[in-house]
Parts: structure tokens; sequence; C-alpha cells
């Protein structure tokens, strides 16, 4: 099993900050690279589960600490710390052209897909 999973993306304008409602300037939304931290650690996560499971995230802390503009390719890496039980624990890091751009932490748990989903839409049925 891997122990790291990374996922690369060139910034596109739905991507930009002044476009998914994070800020007013043309760079990588924050809640971009939080989605590029979840993806890859889901990615990962994944190759752990049995059938019929998946994982959903429950907590997670980004440190967006440089800008990427439209255009620069960006890398986000999930490395699984810690597997215990339905508790997947990771250290993230995102990096462009120019260096680290952004790093963390997440913590995701495995549930089963069909009763989780159901849970949710039930919510609706009252």
């Amino acid at each position: 099993m891997n122990v790291e999973k990374t996922v690369k993306k060139i910034v596109t304008e739905d991507m930009l900050a002044v476009n998914v409602g994070s800020g007013s300037l043309k760079v990588l939304g924050t809640p971009v690279v939080a989605a590029l931290f979840e993806n890859a650690a889901m990615l990962l996560a994944g190759e752990y589960l049995e059938e019929g499971s998946t994982t959903v995230g429950c907590s997670i802390t980004v440190n967006h600490v440089a800008p990427t503009p439209l255009g620069g390719t960006v890398t986000a890496t999930a490395k699984l710390v810690k597997h215990e039980g339905r508790f997947f624990d990771f250290e993230l890091k995102a990096e462009d052209e120019g260096g680290v751009i952004a790093d963390g932490v997440h913590q995701r748990v495995a549930v089963f897909s069909d009763k989780f989903q159901q849970k949710a839409d039930g919510k609706l049925a009252k």
C-alpha cells in the first residue's frame, strides 16, 4: 500500500479566489487548496477500504502561505501518518513552480457509502 498520494492540477479560472468567493484576487483560492488536499487523501485512504465503504473528511487545517497565479501548476500531496480503525490522519503539502504554497493536517473517517448517503438524504424527508 502507498503512504503518499499526489494530485497535480493547472490553475484554471474556476479555481481562482475571486471566482470561488474566498478573495478578490486572481490567485489560487484557499478552498481549492483544501479540496485538492482532500482529494489526494481520499484517493489514498481508498486503497485501504473494503468494498462498499468510502471516507469523509472530518477535520482539516490548511496553512496557505504563498500565491499561485492562473496557469500555474499545483501539486498537492497527502501523506498517511496514522491509520487506526476507521480513522485516517494525513500530513499535507502543496507546491507550485516556486516551492511550497501550503501545508496542513487532515483527518478522514471510513463510512459505509449507502448508509451514510441515506442518513444525509433522510434530513430532507423530515
